[in-house]
């Protein structure tokens, strides 16, 4: 069963600028694999097209079978709750302390204060940020915002995690860290998409990947076939 499907998607901009064309893939239950390609290639409007902050000009995004196009209102909020999120930019709330940004998902489903705070401590031991979770924002270096920006994303337990560039702001160990944490997610029910340049990296994982070139998917590798780099 595929959590995510992409049926010849295709994105173009005002202007004419084509950001994806005719892209076909299927993301299954379970899975966790990676979008490749140079700056450009189409990437980010990738994810921003599962996370519905774009939409495509043809084609169809499935999730859950259910296809997005015809997610409106209401129902957008509704969508992202199954979808977490790891952007470039981290895009955190600056008045808010390190605990109240990773546990603001949680609030929005209503959970419960206890619980709450069993998972968002259980967020900060895992992604190293225990003693900053009353820290600002304005307080953390851009690696410790990044890992806030995670600790969020992976917090509800999506069904689907994408993140774009997840590890651009982090070092090489603490990317291998990061990386595993996000291979372990299938096993707790989170598909896992992540678009990285970082092909070394990306090797390491032995998982799917997906090669964009100029908003075309060119190649969709099995972890058999990655060659050591």
């Amino acid at each position: 069963m595929s959590v995510l499907r992409f049926d010849s998607v295709s994105k173009q901009y005002p202007g004419g600028h084509v950001a994806l064309s005719e892209v076909s893939f299927d993301v299954a239950a379970g899975e966790m694999l990676f979008v490749t390609g140079h700056s450009g290639a189409g990437k980010s409007t990738l994810l921003r097209l599962v996370h519905l902050s774009e939409r495509p000009s043809r084609g169809a995004v499935l999730f859950a079978e259910r296809n997005l196009l015809r997610v409106r209102g209401r129902r957008v909020a509704m969508h992202r709750r199954d979808v977490g999120v790891v952007f470039q930019d981290h895009r955190l709330l600056t008045d808010r302390s390190v605990y109240e940004n990773i546990a603001l998902p949680l609030i929005l489903r209503g959970m419960r204060r206890a619980e709450i705070a069993k998972r968002v401590r259980s967020a900060l031991e895992r992604l190293g940020l225990g003693p900053r979770e009353r820290a600002l924002p304005g307080q953390l270096s851009a690696g410790e915002q990044q890992r806030v920006g995670i600790a969020r994303a992976i917090v509800a337990e999506p069904r689907l995690l994408v993140a774009d560039e997840p590890t651009g702001n982090l070092d090489p160990t603490l990317s291998a860290e990061i990386m595993a944490l996000f291979a372990e997610l299938p096993d707790r029910g989170t598909s896992v998409l992540v678009a990285s340049h970082d092909l070394a990296l990306v090797r390491r994982m032995r998982k799917r990947v997906l090669v964009l070139d100029q908003g075309r998917l060119v190649d969709d590798i099995a972890p058999e076939d990655l060659a050591d780099g």
